[in-house]
């Protein structure tokens, strides 16, 4: 039987279904993201004058986000990173729906990536819209499963008491979740729409 931690126990925990398909689902669209930039990014270090099939016009232009600097923070291809941390998340979320259960720092630990994750995100999406100008459309798929990701792995730790939360944080995040990365993306998505309202209305 799959073990569940109560609030401040410390004890290891499973997640319940739902939940795991949602970190298997996110971890799955997050590298599908990463595997399609890299195999384009591949054939554009081969041919400069390569079009990715995502440039569509002057603002959803992947080659111009492949281009930039920014795409290669550490030194290699963002996208290389993205194939390891989604992939773990997908097998994390194999593990939990096979009813495994972690301790308290494992999920720490893992939350730990989710946040790294969600800054790294925000910090490109501001790069994509005020620094690049244009906007990758397989890098806005990887940005949706970052932030559902973020915010339901952050939900799992404060309802099992691996985060200490009052219990109305507790009680909020066992049954409007779903409100956090919405408002987020929503937030995202009214930045996109102000920054090129020009482009979109002509």
């Amino acid at each position: 039987m799959r073990r569940a931690a109560d609030p401040g126990s410390g004890t290891a925990a499973g997640g319940s279904r739902p939940f795991a398909l949602l970190l298997v689902l996110t971890g799955a669209a997050g590298l599908l993201a990463s595997w399609v930039i890299t195999l384009d990014k591949f054939k554009l270090l081969e041919d400069p004058g390569f079009t990715p099939g995502c440039s569509l016009n002057p603002v959803l232009s992947c080659g111009d986000i492949m281009k930039s600097d920014q795409a290669s923070a550490f030194g290699f291809p963002n996208p290389m990173l993205g194939l390891v941390a989604y992939g773990i998340v997908v097998c994390v979320g194999m593990s939990l729906l096979a009813g495994a259960a972690f301790p308290r720092w494992y999920w720490l630990t893992f939350t730990a990536g989710c946040l790294f994750g969600i800054g790294f995100v925000s910090w490109l999406q501001f790069e994509s819209l005020y620094r690049i100008n244009a906007l990758c459309l397989w890098c806005c798929l990887a940005w949706i499963a970052t932030t559902v990701l973020f915010w339901y792995v952050v939900s799992f730790d404060v309802r099992h008491g691996f985060l200490p939360a009052p219990a109305a944080a507790r009680t909020f995040f066992a049954e409007f979740t779903w409100v956090l990365p919405l408002l987020q993306l929503g937030v995202v998505g009214m930045l996109i729409l102000t920054r090129w309202w020009d482009f979109w209305t002509s």
